[in-house]
């Protein structure tokens, strides 16, 4: 175990029972993670994350700097350096400007978000936070957000939201 990890690492290739587990991780992400490895300790729940991460990340409606940005900032609020650093190469990549991303990790948002930008922030920081949305913001998403779009949205925001509480809670990255 790491020095303040909660929960030992499984490194690739020392368990056979793994193996096949192990070679799907690779063929999708390219290398078994540090994440990964403590995913290990439970195969089941190991695919079963794999597959739901891949599909918010990937077979999502929303647009990938947008979908980036609900991601880093539910890093931030639940104070998950991990997540966050794992993913600004995601958000760049999908055209996210990097002031932006230096922006999210404010406890105010910034002006240097768009209007689309600052209400899907504040749904992600209200989700966060207190759970309850209320119907004013609600109704203010919807302006933006209806159908597969809003689910995506709010699934987006609550995936990442388990995301991050497991790795704080495991202190995987610290």
């Amino acid at each position: 175990m790491t020095d303040t990890a909660r929960l030992h690492p499984i490194t690739p290739g020392t368990q056979p029972a793994l193996a096949e587990l192990e070679a799907k991780i690779v063929a999708k992400r390219g290398k078994v993670t540090p994440l990964y490895q403590y995913l290990l300790n439970s195969p089941d729940m190991a695919q079963g994350w794999e597959e739901f991460t891949r599909a918010v990340r990937q077979r999502n409606s929303l647009p990938g700097d947008l979908r980036e940005l609900v991601i880093l900032r539910v890093a931030v609020l639940n104070r998950a350096p991990y997540e966050f650093d794992a993913h600004v190469p995601f958000a760049l990549k999908e055209g996210l400007a990097a002031h932006k991303v230096d922006a999210v990790k404010e406890a105010t948002l910034s002006p240097a978000f768009s209007e689309l930008e600052h209400v899907v922030l504040e749904l992600t920081d209200t989700m966060t936070r207190d759970i309850e949305v209320p119907d004013a913001l609600f109704a203010r998403i919807h302006e933006h957000f209806q159908g597969q779009a809003l689910l995506d949205l709010c699934i987006t925001i609550g995936a990442y939201n388990m995301v991050s509480r497991v790795l704080v809670a495991l202190h995987i990255g610290h």
